[in-house]
């Protein structure tokens, strides 16, 4: 089955880590917003073996805009647990995930500084398996106003992802870490589905996978005017 569920605003949802009716104040205060285009930030996530980076590659390609791998982002030690089977901690994940957050903002508001040229959108890979991580990858549109957050969860069963993850040449994560991703991972609700994340089920080829992703993607961007 492949089909893809929630609708969302591009806003974010409200947490007790993030103060979110700042960011509804500031929408009441410029009436016109709505009306301006956007920066884009596209966070593909799910646990390892669902397809975020092959997803987000075609994603990126398509939309001739950059992509950030979330695990190039992870300090050797990090990898060297994953590596040995050992679940990373909250503790392990803050600096990768602001990291992470920090690189894919640059990209597009780039500091007057920067010699970068700034980008309408930004793909980035990121398990963001609990809500909180969500909340920090969050954080990126609380601070830029004109970056819209999009999270793009990949579901699916835990027997294609264990297949998937043995099936991978040389990388740090080992098939055994899938059941404890499944464990800790804190699914999005309805309420953050009708703020920024899209769902999808993907029981099917990841080819199948990567045009309804685009095909969300371009509907999301449609009404961006």
């Amino acid at each position: 089955m492949l089909s893809v569920n929630g609708r969302h605003t591009g806003l974010p949802t409200h947490s007790a880590a993030i103060d979110y009716r700042a960011i509804d104040s500031l929408k009441q205060m410029n009436g016109a917003r709505q009306r301006h285009h956007h920066r884009h930030m596209w966070i593909i996530t799910g646990p390892a073996g669902c397809g975020k980076s092959t997803v987000a590659q075609h994603l990126a390609n398509e939309l001739s805009i950059p992509y950030i791998e979330g695990d190039d982002f992870h300090p050797p030690s990090n990898k060297q647990k994953m590596a040995q089977g050992i679940p990373l901690t909250d503790a392990d994940r803050w600096d990768w995930l602001i990291s992470l957050r920090e690189a894919a903002a640059s990209r597009l508001c780039p500091t007057n500084s920067s010699t970068t040229k700034p980008h309408d959108g930004v793909v980035v890979t990121c398990s963001a398996l609990k809500r909180k991580y969500r909340d920090v990858m969050r954080i990126a549109a609380y601070n830029n106003h004109n970056v819209l957050i999009h999270f793009i969860y990949l579901r699916v069963d835990e027997d294609i992802l264990v297949a998937r993850v043995k099936a991978r040449q040389g990388h740090y994560m080992k098939s055994t870490m899938v059941h404890s991703q499944l464990e800790m991972l804190e699914e999005p609700d309805v309420e953050e589905q009708g703020r920024d994340v899209l769902e999808i089920d993907c029981q099917t080829s990841l080819t199948e996978v990567q045009m309804l992703v685009e095909s969300t993607v371009r509907e999301v961007l449609a009404e961006d005017v």
